[in-house]
């Protein structure tokens, strides 16, 4: 398969996910149980929406290998997938929620939740208390395209061999930072093309479909630890599996 994937500078990439900013930063290893809680969710509800082999289920084969980058036991894998069978306990639904925060920055939500009355209350709550407003479906995900993203470790592999590797597997664009590889493809292309990586790429870091915003905000100094608590808040919150912003960091 060819494609027409060009290499990126990183500091152009326009990045949005609040979880990869906040791992970067290396707060990742104080939120553990919290960083499992949200796997784990992650695994249960890929395998009850499909077939219970990674192999055969590449949603659940991604969420897998995302657990095992993050230093996931393997009896907790095991346990978020037979879970899946317990349908009282995993009858999980996706909402997105999208509002704006401080400097009217825009924010996306996605959310993996048994109660959506409880989840509303408290993403709400979080808008409040931290200068933002809630706001309506497509309110602020028109400042945002949605693309496929997978992320493998740098040691994995190197840059010229990774970009040619994306060439073949038909990804749009490809670059790289002192941690990790990042390759953008179109959405609806995310899981064939990380089926042509796997063929000489066995360990990655993630697999997601992320919201990347047209154009990032400036804001001002003042303002940027306020914007920063609600985010966090946000991540914090243990139905949010995403967060994602058009804030330029």
């Amino acid at each position: 398969m060819e494609g027409s994937c060009q290499k990126t500078n990183y500091n152009m990439a326009g990045h949005s996910h609040w979880a990869g900013i906040k791992h970067k930063k290396g707060k990742a290893d104080k939120e553990r149980s919290k960083i499992f809680s949200k796997l784990s969710r992650e695994i249960t509800v890929a395998a009850k929406l499909g077939d219970k082999s990674p192999d055969m289920n590449p949603r659940l084969r991604s969420a897998i290998q995302s657990a095992r980058s993050a230093n996931m036991p393997k009896d907790k894998i095991q346990r978020a997938i037979d879970k899946s069978e317990i349908s009282a306990d995993s009858n999980y639904e996706s909402i997105r929620y999208e509002g704006f925060g401080p400097n009217n920055i825009a924010v996306i939500v996605e959310t993996l939740t048994d109660n959506k009355n409880r989840t509303a209350s408290n993403i709400r709550t979080i808008f409040q208390k931290n200068d933002g407003n809630l706001g309506t479906q497509g309110s602020a995900s028109h400042n945002f395209k949605q693309i496929g993203v997978i992320k493998i470790n740098k040691s994995q592999i190197s840059e010229n061999r990774i970009f040619e590797l994306s060439i073949e597997a038909g990804a749009n664009e490809c670059f790289s930072n002192e941690h990790f590889h990042e390759i953008q493809c179109d959405k609806s292309k995310i899981y064939d093309v990380k089926k042509n990586l796997e063929k000489n790429i066995h360990d990655f870091l993630s697999t997601e479909i992320e919201w990347v915003p047209f154009n990032n905000v400036k804001i001002l100094a003042e303002k940027k630890d306020d914007t920063v608590k609600l985010l966090e808040s946000l991540e914090d919150d243990e139905d949010v599996q995403n967060v994602f912003t058009n804030l330029k960091i």
